[in-house]
């Protein structure tokens, strides 16, 4: 009985060596035939944010690393989104993949302007399960195929302060936001347009509900707008006092070259999960596609993550990245469960009620 379980499990052991090593030479044959392509085609062209870290770096590392051109795209995720889906009608694309938030994603999913990403994956570390914080590849979209999450942070229990004005002790409960000192001094990111700061307003009525949210809003009399660099400006100047608009690390640059401005924790500030423009989807008939599939596979390698992560300060998807550079309170316990903002259905259903309810409260504005 002995020998005849050996030599029966001898035959399995060498079918699954076989099967493993014709796998191993098939994905280094196609890879080796994707780059070659991506090499004829001698660029990539990526769109996302105009974030002057990742317009540097990411270029600079992958000709680096693959010897193509990356040319980078920067502007505005509605500016972006509206130019894809136009080229898109018109049946001529100029972008091959491209960084945005949920809303644009959603739009190009929508649109049919993207196509799908899952069976472009191919090198062993991306679509290798193990080394992802969800145990696998993180899609969000509903078929799990076309949207691929990079980022993954906590939307902090913190808020920036202009120094000049506000100190961290003025906060040992975010419900201090609606002392009249502070009416008329808050930078806020419009809700009433698709975004973080519909998002913001969602988070708020979730936690306080919406006798909060109307005193915010509404009574506070906060200073709104869209435009980043105007948010960051009322901060650093002093025209607004408190702002919930300036991302982080556009604070931190700012308060390194001198500016009178400090991130503080807030306790009760409601945290929750986003990816903001850490979504990434490949664009139909990509002008250059197989240059595309190599950064895809690079950006979702650890390699290319860790740049992007780095550049941008963000917590990413991959669970063999060192994130010591992010924020420690953005970056998820692993421990707790939290609320996914960008979850798809909560994003695209609960976040527009919230937008309509903004423009009520805000008609008059």
């Amino acid at each position: 009985m002995q020998k005849i379980s050996i030599r029966f499990l001898w035959v399995p052991l060498v079918l699954i060596a076989t099967t493993a090593a014709a796998q191993q030479k098939g994905w280094e044959s196609q890879w080796n035939e994707i780059l070659a392509g991506a090499k004829k085609e001698g660029k990539v062209v990526v769109m996302g944010s105009a974030d002057p870290a990742v317009r540097t770096k990411l270029p600079a590392a992958f000709k680096k690393r693959f010897g193509i051109s990356l040319e980078y795209l920067g502007g505005r995720g509605s500016e972006n989104t509206a130019r894809i889906l136009t080229e898109a009608r018109v049946g001529v694309q100029t972008v091959d993949a491209v960084f945005a938030g949920l809303s644009s994603q959603a739009s190009l999913y929508k649109g049919k302007a993207s196509q799908p990403i899952k069976p472009v994956l191919i090198l062993p570390e991306v679509v290798d399960p193990s080394k992802w914080k969800k145990g696998k590849v993180w899609f969000v979209d509903p078929e799990e195929r076309y949207v691929l999450r990079l980022y993954n942070y906590l939307t902090t229990g913190g808020i920036s302060i202009n120094t000049q004005h506000a100190k961290p002790s003025d906060f040992p409960t975010i419900k201090n936001i609606l002392k009249p000192k502070w009416k008329g001094k808050i930078g806020i990111r419009d809700p009433r347009r698709s975004g973080s700061g519909a998002v913001e307003a969602t988070r708020f009525y979730r936690v306080f509900g919406e006798e909060f949210v109307k005193r915010l809003f509404v009574d506070q009399k906060p200073l709104i707008s869209n435009n980043k660099r105007q948010l960051a400006d009322w901060l650093g100047h002093g025209k607004v006092w408190v702002s919930f608009a300036v991302e982080v690390e556009t604070a931190r640059r700012m308060k390194e070259d001198g500016l009178p401005i400090d991130i503080i924790k807030v306790p009760d500030m409601p945290s929750t999960l986003t990816a903001g423009n850490g979504l990434i989807s490949l664009i139909k008939d990509a002008p250059h596609p197989n240059a595309a599939r190599v950064f895809l596979n690079w950006i979702a390698s650890k390699e290319g993550l860790e740049i992007l992560g780095r550049a941008r300060k963000r917590a990413v998807t991959r669970n063999d990245i060192d994130e010591s550079y992010a924020l420690p309170w953005e970056i998820p316990d692993p421990k707790v469960e939290y609320f996914d903002a960008y979850n798809w259905e909560f994003y695209l259903t609960e976040v527009p009620k919230m937008r309509r309810l903004m423009r009520e409260l805000l008609r008059s504005r």
